[in-house]
């Protein structure tokens, strides 16, 4: 399994251990956790495509986060349930950056979509009137294009950084490989720092787009009805239970 004094093809989770029947429990409650998110995803998708009413731009990013949810959902599970069970937890080198960039792309959209799902709230209520001349089929189109591609891109080049990294280490105290930059040898922080960098632009793009589309809506508020605060509230609705859901998932993950 080793290449090299320095250097590993394989890695071991070493999280797992043999808790005898717990183990299968364990396995039975992760299994209805995936078949819920498969389910609950599926019919959301469902019925937005079939009512044509939901046919909107906020309806319509939440039926993408349902498919990201359904795209990292299938990254993570399948493996994390035959690990459950399995009597070895070795992962090759290929597939643990595989099951990285799976997983990190899911959580990277996901923040995206809520980003631009906080810009759609953000002309819906400051510019109302031209809701429908900005929010069109070609931007939206656009939005979702870019929601899911300069993450990838950003990605990519991270794991490809990474996988030509030696590694000192073959441990994974995790259950997916979440931490094997961490093992990268001493002497070498290409990956490190090609982590932080698109990690720091993954988090910053669409955190600052929600915070100042949410303070530029505040501000409006304050100066409207109760009328309206009301009907901005009902508006915005969606998008913070979406944002909501997805902080939980994302911070599970």
């Amino acid at each position: 399994m080793k290449n090299s004094s320095s250097d590993y093809d394989y890695f071991e989770f070493t999280i797992y251990r043999d808790y005898g029947p717990i183990n299968y429990l364990f396995f039975t409650i992760s299994l209805l956790i995936y078949i819920i998110i498969i389910s609950a995803n599926t019919v959301v998708i469902l019925i937005v495509g079939l009512k044509k009413s939901l046919h909107q731009p906020m309806y319509i990013f939440i039926c993408c986060l349902c498919f990201n949810s359904l795209f990292g959902s299938s990254g993570f599970f399948p493996r994390f349930l035959m690990d459950l069970l399995s009597d070895t937890h070795f992962i090759s080198r290929v597939s643990c950056l595989v099951q990285l960039y799976i997983i990190f792309l899911y959580i990277a959209c996901e923040l995206f979509f809520l980003g631009i799902m906080s810009y759609d709230r953000f002309v819906a209520i400051c510019q109302p009137l031209y809701y429908h001349s900005t929010m069109t089929f070609k931007m939206v189109l656009c939005l979702i294009v870019s929601a899911e591609l300069i993450p990838a891109l950003l990605l990519a080049l991270y794991v490809s950084s990474l996988s030509n990294v030696p590694f000192c280490g073959n441990k994974l105290n995790r259950v997916f490989c979440s931490s094997l930059s961490s093992l990268s040898c001493p002497n070498l922080t290409l990956g490190n720092n090609s982590g932080r960098a698109v990690t720091l632009v993954i988090i910053a793009v669409p955190l600052v787009l929600i915070l100042y589309t949410y303070l530029r809506i505040l501000m409006v508020c304050r100066r409207s009805s109760t009328e309206f605060k009301g009907k901005a509230f009902q508006t915005c609705l969606p998008h913070i239970v979406s944002f909501t859901s997805s902080s939980v998932s994302v911070a599970s993950t």
